[in-house]
Formats: structure tokens, sequence, C-alpha cells
């Protein structure tokens, strides 16, 4: 078992010595600034829940840590770090390796990589033309807004998280407690790389949640990642750089940004290992943007080797990795996966936000980027909007500062299984001989479906270079076959994305779908009518 909370792992632990090991591990963590004075360490429970091990273990590490002055209880306060340990100068070296995945027995029944048997079974897939929102060719740049505008009782968009689960009332406390100490001069103008409150909050967040550690005065917030790629896009080709290569399948909406921003997309092919390396030094680029703890929109983790390669690459081409971190907080069937940018800091461009974790209206994100870029980065934000509002900002830093962002990430984790679970078994009962992919973490799954006249389950892999999709269902219908899919479902009330909108090569058909938004039941509902949506095969009885 592992935990986000500083990567830990107890696997990591010798035989019969856990306390003693977490006791270490924590002593590290507060010499090298990862836990500084005044944080609250989690509630013993809570840590030993994640970790898989007995409170005991937990409480007695702390009191170890207690009786050496480093931490102290404050009641309902909770044990907070108030000293650094003496002559501890070596902090804990930089992971390697992305653990090895895991999935729970629901997901394990499904889950497939490229390639697999997924169901003993296999179906052919007809339905009726595409609407005017799913049309042959890419989408244009309106389509998410469109998409978004379009009447539907269930949306099963991915990248929508759980907005019903906004914790208004604690955002109100945090809120009324920062503008009952907020001096008057702090509503004028502020810092363009944000305020010095949420920087500190958010380097303590990425240190303890995610393995990177970085001076608050190296991040720059932005408004959302959406920004940070357009930011990004702007200074490198201001630097002379034209190309950024993007995984495949990929982000539409990334490619649109990046595009927008002057840069070329050339696609490099993901299989179940990750971004392909050495696809990517085929291409010729100097920059690649990647998803590595939760590849987008195939779920795939970028492997250990694979991680060790595509740094190889970087060092070797002079490259720079874009890295988006969009959902790595949403995991529920394997270990926390370390940033690259823990790894690589002097060749990675790292890119957060809060809006899978809180909500997207809130635009709020940040960029952690190697010394050569840092300062165009921030005039370019300068010169875009002087800075991103402050007053969130200083409401975010208040939730980070208090424990209450975890709180509520622990809150998410549990129901964001039940409907990914949910979504699972209704894709078992109305889409058989579909493969799965990408259920241990983040908040949506993908979906493909076996070629016409391939053995059940033998969806190719994800991108994998090959024949194109298969033809259309009946002479009269355009397009692939999956957006004609989602557009059927779209005229039953259901929204969803084709997974050809996310790809530049040939790619089997497939359905990109979120889970977070709506409640178990609503999910499997969905599922049911995208079934229904697709018809009987010609001649059948």
């Amino acid at each position: 078992m592992a935990a986000d909370f500083l990567q830990l792992d107890v696997r990591q632990a010798p035989p019969g010595q856990l306390s003693q090991w977490l006791a270490t591990r924590l002593r590290d963590a507060i010499a090298d600034g990862r836990l500084p004075v005044g944080v609250r360490l989690p509630p013993s429970r809570v840590l030993a829940a994640e970790l898989g091990v007995s409170r005991g273990v937990v409480t007695e590490a702390y009191r170890r840590l207690g009786e050496d002055g480093h931490v102290a209880g404050r009641g309902r306060a909770g044990t907070v770090v108030v000293a650094a340990p003496v002559g501890v100068t070596t902090p804990p070296g930089p992971a390697t390796a992305a653990p090895a995945t895991g999935t729970n027995a629901a997901a394990a029944r499904t889950t497939a990589p490229a390639g697999a048997t997924a169901a003993p079974r296999q179906r052919r897939y007809e339905f009726p033309g595409a609407g005017e929102l799913f049309v042959p060719g890419e989408p244009g740049a309106g389509v998410y807004d469109a998409l978004r505008a379009a009447p539907a009782r269930i949306d099963l968009s991915p990248g929508l998280p759980d907005l019903a689960s906004f914790p208004r009332a604690a955002w109100l406390r945090a809120e009324r407690a920062v503008l009952a100490s907020l001096p008057a001069s702090a509503l004028g103008y502020g810092d363009p790389r944000g305020t010095p409150e949420l920087r500190r909050a958010v380097a303590d967040w990425l240190a303890r949640n995610r393995g990177v550690r970085a001076d608050p005065a190296e991040l720059l917030i932005v408004s959302g990642t959406a920004q940070a790629l357009g930011l990004v896009a702007r200074v490198l080709h201001a630097d002379g750089v034209t190309e950024l290569a993007v995984e495949d399948p990929g982000s539409l909406g990334a490619r649109q940004h990046l595009r927008a921003g002057g840069l070329a997309t050339p696609p490099v092919p993901v299989d179940a290992e990750g971004v392909r390396v050495d696809a990517l030094d085929a291409t010729g680029a100097r920059a690649v943007l990647v998803t590595p703890a939760h590849q987008f929109p195939m779920g795939v983790v970028l492997g250990g080797e694979r991680r060790r390669a595509l740094m190889r690459w970087a060092a070797e081409r002079d490259g720079l990795v874009v890295e988006d971190d969009y959902d790595a907080e949403h995991r529920y069937d394997r270990p926390p996966v370390p940033a690259l940018r823990a790894m690589l800091p002097d060749r990675v461009i790292y890119a957060g936000s809060v809006s899978k974790l809180l909500a997207p209206a809130l635009r709020i994100g940040w960029v952690l980027a190697p010394p050569k870029y840092r300062d165009a980065l921030v005039d370019a934000k300068r010169f875009m909007d002087l800075g991103s509002a402050a007053l969130p900002q200083l409401v975010l830093a208040r939730l980070m500062g208090t424990g209450a962002l975890e709180r509520h990430l622990r809150l998410l984790r549990g129901r964001h299984r039940q409907r990914r679970d949910a979504m699972i078994a209704a894709i078992g009962r109305h889409l058989p001989g579909a493969v799965v992919h990408g259920a241990a973490a983040g908040l949506h799954l993908t979906v493909t479906f076996p070629p016409r006249g391939g053995g059940p389950g033998t969806a190719p892999g994800p991108a994998a270079p090959g024949p194109a999709a298969p033809g259309p269902a009946h002479p009269e219908s355009a397009g692939p076959l999956d957006t004609r899919l989602a557009a059927a479902a779209l005229a039953r009330g259901v929204k969803t994305h084709p997974l050809s909108w996310h790809a530049q090569l040939p790619c089997p058909p497939g359905l990109v779908m979120g889970y977070a938004a709506g409640g178990p039941g609503t999910v499997a509902d969905g599922v049911r009518i995208i079934g229904g949506a697709i018809g009987r095969p010609p001649g059948a009885r």
C-alpha cells in the first residue's frame, strides 16, 4: 500500500520496522523542507488507512518524532511540525520508476492492455448517422462550447468533476477568514506570479503529494492548465520552437491551445507503457507534451523504463518535456506515481490545477518551469492579464494550509470509486465486447470496440499504427463509427466524447466517458442508453 502523502510506500520498509521507517521518512521530509515548520501531519487513522497499516504504526512514528522535538500535538489542531531535525543533511533521492499498477477485482475483470481479450462474446456496433456536432474530420475550436450548451439529461463528458461536491461551507469559512484579516493594500494590483500565500501553499502541496520540491518563488499561478499551455506555446514560439509533439491519442483541447499559440502538434503514438520515445525521437521535435501519471485519454501510466528513456531523450536531444499533471490526485487501485518534474527539474515544465479537484470555474492552476523559461513565462503572464485574481488565490491557500483540501480529496475518492465501479459494471452489461482502459485512476474511462470481423475483445492498442477505424455501418452514414455512436447517444440525452476526437493517427473506434459528475445510478443509466443506441446488425433477428 502507498500514499500520495510524501509518496510513502510501505513496500520499502524493512520487515518488522514499519514505525522506524515511517519516522525516518517523516524526519527526512522535515529536514529537507517538504514538511516545513507549522504544517499539520495527516491524522494517524487517515495515514494508516492509506498505507494499509495499523494505526499504532503511525502513532508510534509520531510519538518518536514528538520525543525528538520535531512535532507536537496541538489538540484539535492535530500533530504539527515544530522544529527541523539537527544533523540530517541528505534528502531522499528522486524516484526512479513508476510503481507497478494494480486494479481491484471489478476493474480487473474488464480492464485490458492493448490487444488483450476482454469479454467472451463480440457484438457488432450499428447506429444512426452523426448529428451536427459529430461530423467527419477534426472538430473546430468551438466544439467544447457547443457540446456544453447541447441539452442532455446525463453528462458523461470526460474531465467534468463532481461539481455538486464543491466544499461550499469550507470555502465560505475560508473566504470570511481571508476578508476579515485582509489589509486594504492587498486589494490592489499584485505580483503577476501570484500571491505569495498561494505559491507557498502550492509548493507545500506539491512536496507532500507529488514528490516535487520547489521554492515558492519559482511558481507561477495561472488561470488553469489551458492558460498554462497558451503561455508555454507563446514562450516556446518566441524561443524558436515551432513544434510541440503530443501523445496520440491525446487531448483535443490541449492541441487546440498549442496550435492557437503558433505551434504544430506532431503526434506520437501511445501504447500500454505510455508515450513511445522511439517515435518521439523520429519526429525531430524538440519538445513534447505528456500526461505521465494518467495518460489522457487511454489512462496508462508512463512505465519506469519509458520514463528513463524520456529522460535520456531530453538530455541527449536538448529536449523539453511539458508535464500536464491534470488529475494525478484521483487514484483508486494503484500506488501514487511520482511526477516527472521530481526526477528531471531542469528539463520539465510542470503544470497543474484545481479544476479536477474543486471546480474549473475557479480558474486556478500553476506552472513550474526550468530557469531558462521562468522569466519569459512571468512576462507573458504579466502582459496577458497582470496576474490572476488574488482573492480566490488567498482562499485556496487557506484551504490548502488548514488541510481542508486534503479532507475534500479523501471524500471524493470514495465517491469516485463507487461511480467508476458502477460504470464498469454497466459496460459489462450493455456494451459487451468493449475493452475498458484506464480504470485504476482518474475521472473517466475509455472503451474501445472490436473491429468488424475480429474476435471477441480484439480491439487494437491505443493509437497503434495500422488500418483506419471501421467504415460506416450503413451506406448513408458518414464519419468514424465512434462519432456516429456519440451522436446517437446525444440524440437520446447522453453526452460523451468519441475517441477519434482525440486522435490524429488511426485509432480503434471508442468512447471517452466521464463518471465523476453523476451518482452511480446516473452513470449506469448513461451507459445503458449508449448501449441502446447500438442497433442490430443488418439481417439480425
